[in-house]
């Protein structure tokens, strides 16, 4: 191997790309999911215990 530095490791710009591919795949099922089932504002439920009889 020459000490060349414009050499390209190919294996890890293949692994770059395919992570960059499913980060993106990923950000477009979590806005589907958004979109289809907004959380909206965190509301707290406080459940009161039923009283006793």
């Amino acid at each position: 191997m020459s000490n060349d530095e414009k050499l390209i490791d190919f294996s890890a710009e293949r692994a770059r790309r395919i992570h960059d591919l499913n980060d993106q795949r990923l950000d477009e099922m979590r806005r589907a999911f958004e979109k289809a089932l907004p959380l909206g504002k965190t509301k707290k439920r406080s459940k009161s215990k039923p009283k006793k009889r």
